[in-house]
């Protein structure tokens, strides 16, 4: 499935869900101390961020996506501080405040990125809140909302959810909830759930394998009337159970994990915020599985932006190697360069690959993130280097190249210098080895007028192609 990013800009998301405000304090751990085993802790930062629904709706605007939140809080600083870092990124607030209710608030000290404790502080939501205000703020948002989250942390404000999912479903509107606690009935007639694999098998029961995760999944999304059910599986990725359509299982795209905190409100985030931009299930679900390998790569509950996104599908699905359309390499070369990375582009005939080429390529490589190589075709090196030239054909000369593993692109060019190409390519640098002056060599005028760098290679004296053919022609000489 070939991937791309969606226009994010017109996705309308409302998110309903308990709210609450994630404190972290860091400091430095140097002895233990004198009253209890424990570690002093020396804090030097404080960090404040909107956590629960808070998140999922900051990871929908930092898509790009248009985000309103409903839930509720007390009437405190702890609030006031979470809808003004939610205003801030552009999140429409409409929260019920309660004043007997301090708004939950979770204390997490860490040193060294290790999290030694954490502190919760909140009561539970009393039955008498006004739910009929918060059912009335909701109906009147859905007029302006493609894409509905339920973010469920089992705090009280989705303790009856089914009010809120048939006002949606009236509505005509996607409903998408992240689930808590072993019932999961009062989630009936949700377009889809998101559990993540502990949850779900505290309502199935031990899946023992792919076949019967995938046999009870379904059974419980016919149960419940579910458009889809999406498990989320750690390490193992995730699976995407649809009624009438085979199962999509995707695997992890983490590379390293480092902390797994608000990584399900990423997932549901851009979940919502795909679908919204009027994509399907199935690329929604791969872009917010490989959302979620780049937030728990994070420090505490984390948001996914765009580039972040398109840095993954572009290295994913990047086409290196032997490259027969230039358009198709400029336009591979443009997103990477989006994307932050640095081309660097050499060129040469690279005819009988020596230890002189590895050096300069090698060289070339350590200037940026990938390199392209420009390869002169047979017809132009007959013409540089005379009939009896090249000795290796342009095909196995591209296979040499492509086999090293600095090489990320290989371009045959026929003309006798690469300029047209290289100022079609226009590399962030154009490096060159021997002994050549910048103004010399061929493109580097187009490279240095869009901004870029045009650099001499170190080179190994006499090692080259032309020295290894006469070597070998005298030692043959020689022993006749």
């Amino acid at each position: 499935m070939k991937l791309s990013l969606p226009n994010f800009s017109t996705a309308r998301v409302l998110v309903v869900g308990d709210i609450m405000l994630d404190k972290y304090w860091h400091g430095q751990t140097s002895r233990l101390s004198p009253e209890a085993p424990v570690p002093i802790v020396h804090i030097k930062e404080q960090q404040e961020r909107a956590g629960g629904a808070g998140n999922v709706a900051l990871n929908i605007s930092a898509l790009g996506g248009q985000a309103t939140l409903i839930g509720i809080t007390g009437q405190d600083d702890a609030a006031k501080q979470i809808k003004n870092t939610l205003n801030t990124h552009n999140v429409k607030c409409f929260f019920t405040e309660l004043a007997d209710l301090p708004t939950i608030t979770k204390l997490r000290v860490l040193s060294r990125n290790q999290q030694l404790i954490r502190l919760d502080f909140e009561e539970g939501l009393h039955t008498a809140y006004d739910a009929p205000s918060l059912l009335s703020c909701i109906e009147q948002q859905l007029a302006t909302t493609d894409v509905v989250v339920l973010s469920d942390y089992g705090k009280g404000t989705l303790n009856d959810p089914q009010a809120i999912i048939h006002l949606a479903r009236a509505a005509n509107k996607p409903i998408l909830i992240d689930p808590k606690g072993n019932d999961f009935t009062k989630y009936r007639g949700a377009t889809l759930i998101t559990p993540n694999l502990s949850e779900f098998e505290a309502i199935v029961g031990h899946c023992a394998d792919e076949a019967s995760l995938v046999e009870k999944g379904q059974r419980l999304r016919d149960e419940l009337d579910l458009t889809a059910l999406l498990i989320t599986r750690s390490e193992q990725g995730m699976t995407l159970l649809q009624r009438d359509c085979p199962p999509l299982h995707l695997p992890t795209n983490a590379q390293e994990v480092f902390d797994v905190t608000g990584a399900g409100d990423t997932v549901i985030g851009v979940l919502a915020t795909v679908l919204a931009a009027q994509e399907n299930l199935e690329q929604a679900t791969t872009l917010a599985n490989y959302a979620a390998g780049i937030s728990v790569a994070k420090l505490g509950a984390a948001t996914v932006s765009p580039s972040e996104l398109e840095m993954v599908l572009h290295t994913l699905h990047c086409p290196t190697g032997i490259q027969k359309s230039v358009e198709n390499l400029v336009n591979i070369v443009r997103t990477a360069q989006r994307n932050g990375e640095k081309i660097v582009m050499t060129n040469g005939c690279f005819d009988i690959l020596h230890a002189g080429h590895i050096f300069s390529l090698t060289q070339a490589r350590q200037l940026g993130d990938r390199l392209i190589v420009a390869l002169n075709d047979d017809a132009s090196i007959k013409r540089l280097k005379g009939e009896q030239r090249p000795v290796n054909c342009l095909e196995h000369r591209a296979i040499m190249l492509n086999a090293l593993e600095m090489v990320d692109w290989v371009i045959p060019f026929s003309s006798d210098t690469p300029a047209e190409l290289i100022s079609a390519i226009l590399p962030d640098i154009l490096a060159k080895g021997g002994d050549y002056q910048v103004e010399d060599i061929a493109g580097g005028d187009s490279v240095l007028k869009n901004g870029g760098q045009v650099l001499i290679l170190d080179s190994i004296e006499n090692i080259s192609t032309t020295h290894i053919i006469n070597t070998l022609l005298t030692s043959s000489q020689v022993k006749e």
